[in-house]
C-alpha cells in the first residue's frame, strides 16, 4: 500500500482529489432535483443509484459484474473492505443498506445516506436487537433490495470475519417471499490501496483514495441465491451466506484477479 507520506509528495494528489470532491458535487447539484421532481410525482427514483454509481466512476472504480443480480425481493449479504463498497453496490443494484447509526449524524454522509432510504441501527445497545429487527423488517416489506455487511467492520479481502447473525432474525421467518444472494466484492491487485483497515482514520482513508493515480476495479461477484426458509435460524442462514462467499473468495485467489 503507498504510504500517506508518498501520496504527499505526488504533486498531482491533491488536485486529484480537489476535482473528484468538485466532479461529485456537481453531479449531486444535477441529481438532486430531478430526485426530488420524482418524489413529488410519487414515482420511484432512480437518482440515488445513478448518483452512486457516478461518484464510483468519478473517485475511480470500474465497476465489473458477474452473475446475475436479483432487483428486488432480495437481500443481499456481503463482504466488506471500505466505504467504496457502498457506491459501487448501490449502483449496480439500487440496494439500500443497513448501517449504524453514528452514519445518521455524520454530516452530509447522513444526509445522501437518507436519500438513499438507509437503514439505520445502534449495533451498540444489545437491548435494542429486537426494535432493530424490526426496523430492518419494515425495509424489507418495502421491497427495495437491502445490503448487509454482516462482518460488522471492514477486512482486508484476504478472508473473511465471522458473521453477525443477530440482524438476520428478520428473515427467519421473512416479512414475505424474500431470497438472500450473497456477493464477493473484490478489488483484486488494488486491495491494499482500498481496503480500509486497522487503525487508519476514516477521513486519511478516504483522501488517499482520491488521490491516487488513475482507476481501479471493482469486481461485484452476485452468487446463486437461496430461500432463507430453508435454513432453521438466522444462525444456519449467516452460516450459509458465509460459506459460499468464503468458497468464492478462495476460487477467486487460487485463479488470480483477471483484469
Amino acid at each position: 500500500m503507498a504510504s500517506l507520506s508518498i501520496a504527499r509528495a505526488d504533486p498531482l494528489s491533491a488536485i486529484r482529489l480537489f476535482v473528484r470532491l468538485a466532479a461529485a458535487l456537481f453531479l449531486l447539484i444535477f441529481c438532486l432535483p430531478a430526485h426530488y421532481l420524482w418524489r413529488l410525482a410519487r414515482q420511484h427514483s432512480p437518482w440515488p443509484r445513478l448518483f452512486l454509481a457516478g461518484v464510483a466512476r468519478i473517485f475511480g472504480a470500474a465497476v465489473e459484474t458477474q452473475g446475475r443480480p436479483l432487483r428486488r425481493d432480495v437481500f443481499f449479504i456481503a463482504n466488506h473492505l471500505s466505504w467504496m463498497d457502498i457506491l459501487v453496490m448501490a449502483g449496480a443494484t439500487g440496494t439500500a443498506f443497513v448501517a449504524k447509526d453514528d452514519v445518521e449524524r455524520t454530516p452530509v454522509v447522513g444526509w445522501l445516506a437518507k436519500l438513499n432510504n438507509t437503514v439505520f441501527v445502534a449495533r451498540t445497545d444489545r437491548r435494542s436487537v429486537a426494535a432493530q429487527v424490526e426496523t430492518v423488517r419494515a425495509a424489507v416489506e418495502a421491497h427495495q433490495p437491502i445490503t448487509i455487511f454482516p462482518e460488522g467492520t471492514t477486512g482486508d479481502g484476504q478472508g473473511l470475519l465471522p458473521f453477525k447473525a443477530s440482524l438476520l432474525a428478520v428473515l427467519s421467518p421473512p416479512p414475505r417471499d424474500i431470497r438472500v444472494q450473497p456477493v464477493l466484492i473484490d478489488y483484486g491487485d488494488d486491495m491494499p490501496e482500498i481496503a480500509w483497515v486497522g487503525d487508519e482514520p476514516g477521513g486519511e482513508n478516504a483522501a488517499r483514495i482520491l488521490k491516487r493515480r488513475g482507476s481501479f476495479t471493482a469486481r461485484l461477484t452476485f452468487l446463486e441465491p437461496f430461500d432463507p426458509t430453508a435454513h432453521p435460524d438466522r444462525k444456519a442462514i449467516a452460516a450459509e451466506a458465509h460459506r459460499r462467499i468464503a468458497q468464492a473468495l478462495a476460487s477467486r485467489r487460487s485463479a488470480g484477479f483477471a483484469r
